[in-house]
């Protein structure tokens, strides 16, 4: 039988979190730090400088999608009838993954959100993404069963540059949640991405073909693993990395990012622009 806590402990812990939200007050005004997303002033000190309405843009995407890859249909009328409509890539197995499900859209707020993390050092948002991913991971469980999660890993070059892989934050803080071990060693990138800033699609396949291999020394021999990543664009890195793994013997690939790239539509219908978004 649990013992009550003693008399007096509640209202500590009450009063200490009023000091805390009354700290933060007082820093935000005498240090006053803009938004990352909308540029507006913070109303409070946060590890996470994005203020509460921008927060509040980064939702689950939640429409009609393809039920291996999450693919976007462009509306529920062309799936209409059909009782496992897959979308074009599929039917023609263009991805070695097994299945992929990303959280939400790549809003104007979710890139600037993931730029944030990614060259601007703001490692604590990616605990918050593990724990907007938690429940994709939860409501997809069986798909999602695996014995590891691996992110997908940065050239060398570009790791020492940036002097961490985003993916791998990420992936560490989910691992953790779904009690399951996270290994950014077994996979490697062998050759960089292109300097070009923007790929055509044929680019994108080309710069990650056999570009990834195994570690040399690890075992990845019929594991169930979910590949994590920050975000999907074509599906081409993910289908690579699969490649990888399945060559080395794994027996299953589940893919999982933070954000996935949509028609300009489908990203505008699915959430409202940011304060003082440019279109």
């Amino acid at each position: 039988m649990c013992e009550s806590a003693p008399h007096g402990i509640g209202r500590f812990s009450e009063a200490g979190a009023r000091l805390r939200q009354l700290a933060g007050a007082l820093a935000s005004i005498l240090f006053p730090a803009p938004c990352g997303v909308c540029g507006e002033i913070l109303g409070d000190a946060s590890r996470i400088p994005i203020c509460r309405p921008c927060l509040a843009l980064l939702v689950p995407w939640s429409a009609p999608m393809c039920p291996r890859c999450g693919r976007p249909f462009v509306s529920r009328v062309a799936v209409e009838g059909l009782a496992q409509p897959l979308c074009h890539g599929c039917r023609r197995g263009l991805y070695d993954f097994d299945f992929a499900r990303s959280y939400g859209a790549y809003s104007p707020a979710m890139a600037r959100a993931i730029v944030l993390l990614k060259y601007q050092q703001v490692t604590p948002l990616a605990d918050w993404f593990a724990g907007r991913l938690l429940p994709l991971a939860r409501e997809h469980a069986s798909q999602f069963a695996a014995d590891v999660v691996v992110p997908v890993p940065l050239h060398p070059a570009r790791q020492r540059e940036r002097g961490y892989n985003q993916a791998e934050l990420i992936a560490r803080a989910l691992a953790k949640r779904l009690g399951l071990p996270c290994r950014p060693y077994l996979l490697v990138r062998t050759r960089p991405r292109p300097e070009k800033l923007r790929l055509t699609l044929g680019e994108r396949w080309r710069s990650v073909r056999n570009a990834f291999d195994i570690r040399e020394g690890t075992q990845v021999d019929k594991l169930r693993v979910l590949l994590l990543d920050d975000v999907l664009t074509t599906g081409a890195t993910l289908d690579a990395c699969s490649r990888a793994l399945r060559q080395a013997g794994a027996a299953y690939v589940a893919a999982m990012t933070v954000a996935r790239v949509m028609p300009r539509s489908q990203v505008l219908d699915a959430q409202p622009q940011p304060r003082n978004a440019k279109p």
